[in-house]
């Protein structure tokens, strides 16, 4: 529309388009935790929803086919949701590194609460457990597959088969524990990857020291365990893509992670005493372990 001068103004409809302009993501995050506007968190989380099928998806390759894909995704959902509303954008942190712990932290959560995993397959990770530890206690060097098979009693092809039962009770949880060096301190995975700036100076310090632990036990596996470690939890890959880099099958991946989890485990809790949460779990007729 012109006026006199040779001046121009926006119609209505223009400028309602400009209204109408998509937010960017620091907009949408200024205008939920400034002014609380819920159309701004909804698009937030909308706009990351893609996280919760990605973290669902890479559980539930590890997962037996009764667990739904869908059941996971619900699990996430409620860890997005607790991302959004406590992120703080002002951290300097990306949104989906902290998401992506949340969802999975809740997933994994979600899993414990309907207790899928038999208390016999809890036993029996719990056993490999304690042979690992057992053994690498005695060699003072990691554990090989003949030498735990031979401390529990078994052949290896009944190891090998030991390993592929308990693959989906290998999963690491945010709420397991484990002491420090002085027996006296429990940690969890949760504590290590929440937001430390919300902790005291000592408990900041505490846990940066049961980091390093976490770092040591990851820096003490067999290389290709540690590998699968590092490209899954750390690059992000999935089992078959770092089955090609390997140049294993699936399969394969999915015991090395697993005896990675069990030997981690045993690592970190060497006495292989049953966690607190778990532990009253499995006085119940089922629970994940």
């Amino acid at each position: 529309m012109k006026l006199e001068g040779g001046k121009t103004v926006a119609t209505q409809g223009q400028a309602r388009g400009r209204e109408a302009r998509p937010l960017g993501p620091e907009e949408l995050w200024r205008a939920y935790k400034e002014k609380g506007d819920l159309a701004a968190r909804e698009a937030l989380v909308l706009s990351s929803a893609r996280l919760v099928k990605y973290c669902a998806g890479r559980i539930a390759v590890g997962l037996p086919a009764s667990v739904e894909l869908d059941d996971l995704i619900s699990y996430g959902i409620f860890g997005l949701l607790d991302a959004v509303e406590k992120f703080d954008p002002a951290r300097g942190v990306k949104f989906e590194t902290y998401a992506i712990a949340r969802i999975r932290g809740a997933i994994l959560d979600g899993l414990r609460a309907v207790d899928w995993v038999p208390r016999s397959v809890r036993q029996q990770a719990r056993e490999i457990e304690r042979a690992m530890s057992r053994v690498e206690g005695r060699e003072g060097r990691p554990a090989t597959d003949e030498e735990v098979a031979r401390e529990l009693g078994v052949d290896l092809r009944r190891y090998h088969q030991m390993l592929q039962e308990t693959q989906g009770a290998a999963l690491l949880s945010l709420e397991e524990t484990w002491t420090d060096d002085s027996g006296q301190v429990e940690y969890s995975i949760q504590q290590l990857v929440q937001d430390s700036s919300t902790c005291d100076p000592g408990e900041v310090v505490e846990q940066s020291e049961a980091r390093e632990r976490l770092a040591r036990a990851i820096d003490a596996l067999p290389e290709r365990e540690r590998l699968v470690i590092a490209l899954y939890y750390y690059e992000g890959l999935t089992l078959k893509e770092i089955g090609q880099v390997l140049g294993v099958s699936e399969s394969r991946v999915s015991q090395l992670h697993t005896k990675a989890v069990l030997r981690l485990r045993a690592i970190l809790n060497p006495e292989g005493k049953e966690r607190g949460k778990e532990a009253g779990r499995s006085r119940h007729p089922a629970g994940k372990g």
